[in-house]
């Protein structure tokens, strides 16, 4: 169970009538942010998912009826609130109300200093904007020093997954991916290219199915050493 930040949040989170609006009060007292793609995993407590999850599907039911459909007789919608509550808190946006993976590192008894190569790793987002599918692919480059602490090649994509399932833009989610890494890595070096096709491109405005965004993040030898760079871009092999 999650402790309150302060004890006077937990007094007045407390009167608050629904989950969210005590988990909203947590969040405020402390003086946290709570934007789209923020965790906000430590001021839930025990039990509250399960409010959430009922509170979002009565909400989402009120979507649907202001979208004049007739979810009392229509077979395929009568359950689509209750789904749509369980797709955005444990699915697509699970990043936001999970804790962060437990990775276990293991010390660099090698002393490896070489290139390494993650990827493709298949990633799935969301735009924070028409909170439309994200999708892509994700390649990590590590230049590991005696000192870095070494991650399993699972253990990346499970950070990944943790950071990607939120609402957000590409150009944001791949800083917050490389925050994460070097704060755990602590590598001399770090290079994070995303490549991912967007829905909200797709299904409206100029409905281009074919458009991509590439980003990528360079830090420590991977900005300074262009030889480095090069060789991480070539055996990554970013598909146009």
């Amino acid at each position: 169970m999650h402790a309150s930040p302060t004890a006077n949040a937990g007094e007045g989170a407390a009167q608050a009538q629904t989950a969210s609006e005590r988990i909203r009060y947590r969040l405020v007292n402390a003086g946290q942010r709570f934007f789209a793609n923020d965790n906000i995993a430590d001021f839930i407590e025990d039990g509250e998912m399960d409010e959430l999850r009922d509170e979002v599907q009565a909400r989402m039911q009120e979507v649907l009826r202001a979208l004049v459909i007739d979810t009392d007789n229509d077979h395929n919608t009568g359950d689509t609130a209750r789904r749509m509550a369980k797709l955005y808190l444990d699915e697509v946006f699970g990043g936001r109300y999970e804790t962060e993976p437990q990775v276990t590192a293991f010390p660099n008894v090698s002393r490896l200093d070489q290139l390494m190569i993650v990827g493709p790793l298949s990633v799935r987002s969301a735009c924070s904007h028409h909170l439309c599918p994200i999708e892509g692919k994700v390649w990590i480059g590590v230049l590991p020093n005696p000192a870095s602490d070494l991650i399993g090649l699972s253990k990346y994509a499970r950070i990944c997954d943790w950071i990607m399932r939120r609402p957000q833009i590409q150009e944001e989610a791949i800083t917050m991916l490389a925050d994460e890494l070097e704060r755990r890595v602590k590598p001399d070096g770090l290079a994070v290219v995303m490549q991912a096709s967007h829905a909200c491109m797709h299904w409206r405005g100029v409905k281009d199915n074919g458009a991509k965004m590439t980003n990528s993040i360079m830090r420590g030898a991977f900005l300074t050493n262009e030889a480095l760079r090069r060789e991480f871009l070539s055996l990554a092999r970013v598909q146009d």
